[in-house]
């Protein structure tokens, strides 16, 4: 067997950041996760189900060593306890299960939420590289190569135009789906060398530490959702989940997720307080271009300078639609773009759409109430119709 995974420290910056508040405020509480294809493969997945258990062994063996302790502990938002806690961590082989369920591949992860929560992003790229393995390799570099050199021809010649007040920035987000942790690699080094004007870091920390680029990464979807179980009423649960936030990192790592219960029910809950402990917002569905007008309506409205704060953009990017968001948006607020598949899954293959989400926590389920159509996930329809009309979302 080649093993896939590396380092404990090849994920996603904000599983360490979401790890490290939900440790700190809510260490007790128990979830459960599942894995999800969206689309459909070109062969059943569940022919991968020995492949994935043999992997998840190995992820189950691995440990935090100190050089890679050292260095989450120079990172200033990261806290001495959180990283004594890894120091002794180790995935439990019990908590996570995976088998097959006719062709479909079924991977389940349940317990303590700060000893499963860090099985998403392994699970994703483990079952990506698997995937890919079976494709002809040769041939999807080759054709991986031509079009990142499309791509940086394409940032060179876009830095000649005339600049907006703002400059472009963008990171790569594509750990969980790439095509295989080489090319990944060659990706992200590529990038920066050639432009590190645009090219602002990663969200993988072990390449972030290898390369030395800047890790980059916030909150994602199961730190909010995890709220609605965590005893407050569920109206209040994206303030509660803020004022966490804030009081964990005291005014780093200051973008906040938007699209939970949608855009309009995040806003009515963005008061001027945390308008202004944020630096900005980060989409993941919905129309990005109505959202950021939004965006910027609510914070003219509150008398808050947008151009202190920026806009993160992250739902299904390529460099073309970057571009276009940041034509639109540049002058008038900063931008950020983390592009994911795009950057580390082009190659000429269908991409595999996978997703693996919290769907309980405490005993009881927890929903994201999408602005894009197929994004909403939830199995209890009566807490969703709940959640729908809570928060005023309407039905898909």
């Amino acid at each position: 067997m080649v093993p896939v995974v590396r380092s404990l420290l090849e994920t996603d910056l904000y599983k360490f950041t979401m790890w490290q508040a939900l440790l700190h405020g809510h260490p007790n509480s128990h979830s459960e996760y599942e894995f999800v294809c969206r689309n459909a493969p070109s062969f059943p997945l569940a022919e991968l189900v020995d492949e994935v258990n043999a992997q998840l062994d190995h992820l189950c063996l691995l440990s935090f060593n100190d050089d890679e302790l050292a260095y989450l502990r120079s990172l200033r938002f990261m806290k001495s306890d959180f990283v004594d806690f890894l120091a002794v961590f180790r995935f439990q082989r019990k908590f996570i299960h995976a088998r097959a369920e006719g062709g479909t591949l079924a991977i389940t992860a349940a317990g303590p939420q700060v000893h499963v929560m860090g099985f998403e992003i392994f699970v994703l790229y483990i079952v990506n590289e698997l995937y890919f393995r079976r494709f002809d390799q040769a041939a999807a570099l080759a054709e991986g190569r031509e079009r990142l050199l499309d791509k940086v021809a394409a940032l060179k010649a876009f830095g000649m135009r005339p600049a907006p007040r703002h400059p472009f920035e963008f990171s790569d987000f594509g750990l969980r789906r790439r095509f295989s942790s080489a090319w990944h690699d060659e990706v992200v080094l590529r990038l920066t060398a050639e432009v590190p004007q645009y090219f602002k870091g990663t969200s993988n920390v072990y390449l972030a530490k290898r390369l030395g680029n800047v890790p980059i990464g916030t909150m994602a979807h199961e730190y909010m959702q995890s709220f609605q179980a965590f005893g407050v009423r569920l109206r209040d649960f994206q303030k509660a989940a803020l004022e966490d936030w804030v009081q964990e990192y005291r005014g780093d790592l200051g973008i906040a997720l938007t699209d939970v219960v949608g855009m309009d029910a995040f806003l009515a809950d963005f008061d001027l307080y945390f308008a202004k402990l944020f630096d900005g917002l980060r989409h993941d569905s919905g129309d990005p271009k109505a959202w950021g007008e939004k965006a910027l309506a609510h914070y003219a409205a509150l008398r808050v300078d947008a151009n202190t704060k920026r806009l993160v953009f992250s739902d299904g990017l390529d460099l073309e639609t970057a571009f276009g968001l940041y034509r639109h948006f540049a002058d008038r607020i900063m931008t950020g773009f983390g592009i994911g598949t795009n950057l580390t899954n082009d190659v000429g293959l269908t991409p595999l759409n996978i997703v693996m989400k919290l769907v309980r926590c405490n005993g009881q389920s927890v929903a994201k109430l999408s602005d894009s159509p197929g994004k909403t996930m939830c199995k209890d329809e009566t807490f969703l119709a709940y959640l729908r009309q809570v928060f005023q979302h309407p039905a898909a």
